[in-house]
């Protein structure tokens, strides 16, 4: 069995860029910084940050690109993928891109809620294939925009804490 999997909860480092394919299918590209904190054997607190490249398709790159803001908390759910391309030098490359298939938003960088619309109730914004229908533009005012807060997470996991 084969797996490929990846689940990121962190922060915007830019606003998302978004680009339509010649065929008009919205396409958005975000980076995100997540963060590691542990202690050494010496007892200091340390941290390490590590950034993501994150593509999205279709809706929910309108939704990114229409709600998402730099330093703003996200989570990602998706998969893996490596691609080719050819630098601006000529130089062939090879880049490692999250292709998310879930995100909900969390709260904006200064504190302010991304939480907007209609609906009380948060909801998670999957990838639909091509073939799927057009949501209308009433549809998609009674959707909820999802948050997550990572601010509310302050304590820090220890490893007698884990039940296995």
């Amino acid at each position: 069995m084969n797996v490929n999997k990846v689940i990121l909860v962190g922060r915007l480092t830019r606003d998302p860029e978004i680009r339509t394919t010649p065929g008009g299918q919205s396409v958005a590209t975000i980076s995100m910084a997540t963060n590691s904190f542990w202690t050494d054997k010496s007892g200091q607190k340390q941290d390490k940050t590590e950034y993501h490249n994150v593509v999205l398709w279709g809706r929910q790159a309108e939704i990114a690109s229409q709600y998402l803001t730099k330093g703003q908390e996200c989570f990602i759910e998706g998969r893996l993928q490596t691609r080719a391309y050819t630098g601006k030098d000529g130089v062939e490359r090879r880049t490692t891109e999250v292709i998310g298939e879930t995100m909900q938003l969390g709260s904006r960088a200064q504190g302010g809620s991304a939480q907007q619309g209609g609906g009380s109730t948060p909801r998670t914004y999957n990838s639909a294939p091509a073939s799927a229908p057009r949501k209308t533009e009433s549809q998609l005012e009674e959707e909820s925009i999802p948050t997550i807060n990572l601010d509310d997470e302050v304590d820090e996991i220890r490893i007698e804490d884990v039940p296995f």
